[in-house]
């Protein structure tokens, strides 16, 4: 039996500069971390040689090409395993909708259990590719590549698409205080609203043919260097405000990004004492998250008692196996 343990992300800026319809034009950059929330897939040889999969419902197949969820499948395929095999899944936190990326997490997972079923090593670099394949080439998903590189690599990284289609993830050089702060200021609270990120994305996409927008999402990039900039060098001082200008950027690319109770929400908490915030992933739902001194904590959660807070931590690792038991 086979247990991997994969991260769920949070992204601060420059977020949807990883779809193609922007970095083929110009450089995209996403400043992100892995978070201790994680999607964990476990992966067993099937004694009776069929295929059974257990997420949000249960399927029993002969064959590989019987499968109807469409990550499982190719996944199988990109590894060339057909049949005898069972697959079961499980994640800390709501998956459909969150904005947390749980979708690459859990791709990425499973190539990772895969490979190691297979008695193989899979390194980062190729784990987040083969989970971009998987995704964008073969299920033909409208997303970006952030998500993939976060959960693969973990950490906290600054995230570069190049037009070449290659992609650097280099991690932040900051003091352990710094990262300590950081993650300290930060609240998120669940909104109890989910979304398909696919028609988000897909929307912001087709935006990116108007060079308004365009400019818009440069600007988010360039909000993406400064916070990698003051990071490290210790700075957390405009963390807030650069995180507000990001989210108000984001919110001219298309009217699916945010809505009025949304947008009610983000003023009560700068009201509160935040200093800046964002929905995290697409928008339109999922989780909100916040920048502000712990002491305005208090007054923050009061002041959004309707929604559900969520402790997290920051992860390091990235996507790993945590079980391994070679007699499968």
């Amino acid at each position: 039996m086979i247990v991997s343990k994969t991260p769920l992300r949070m992204s601060f800026a420059g977020g949807g500069s990883d779809l193609p319809s922007f970095y083929k034009h110009n450089t995209g950059a996403v400043l992100s971390t892995s978070i201790n929330k994680y999607m964990y897939i476990c992966v067993n040889k099937k004694f009776d040689g069929r295929i059974r999969l257990n997420y949000s419902k249960t399927e029993d197949v002969l064959l590989r090409n019987e499968i109807e969820h469409p990550l499982v499948r190719e996944a199988l395929d990109i590894m060339d395993i057909n049949a005898g095999i069972e697959i079961a899944s499980m994640a800390d936190i709501p998956s459909k909708g969150s904005g947390l990326g749980s979708s690459s997490s859990y791709t990425v997972g499973l190539l990772n259990a895969l490979s190691a079923y297979k008695n193989n090593f899979i390194s980062k670099e190729d784990l987040a590719k083969k989970a971009c394949e998987i995704e964008i080439e073969r299920c033909g998903e409208p997303i970006g590549k952030q998500d993939q590189y976060a959960a693969a690599y973990g950490g906290l990284n600054f995230i570069q698409f190049h037009s070449n289609n290659h992609v650097t993830v280099d991690p932040i050089i900051c003091s352990t205080t710094t990262i300590h702060n950081l993650e300290k200021s930060i609240l998120i609270f669940y909104t109890n609203q989910t979304r398909s990120a696919s028609k988000v994305l897909k929307k912001q996409s087709e935006e990116m043919k108007n060079s308004k927008k365009r400019e818009y999402m440069c600007r988010m990039v360039e909000i993406a260097f400064k916070m990698k900039t003051n990071l490290e060098s210790g700075n957390l001082d405009d963390f807030g405000s650069l995180l507000d200008d990001n989210w108000r950027l984001k919110s001219l690319l298309t009217n699916d990004i945010t809505n009025s109770v949304i947008d009610k929400w983000y003023a009560k908490a700068l009201k509160n004492g935040a200093l800046g915030g964002k929905l995290l992933g697409a928008g339109n739902g999922g989780f909100l998250m916040f920048f502000a001194p712990p002491s305005k904590h208090n007054n923050i959660k009061k002041a959004l008692s309707e929604l559900q807070f969520f402790n997290f931590g920051f992860d390091k690792d990235g996507s790993k196996i945590i079980h391994y038991n070679e007699d499968n």
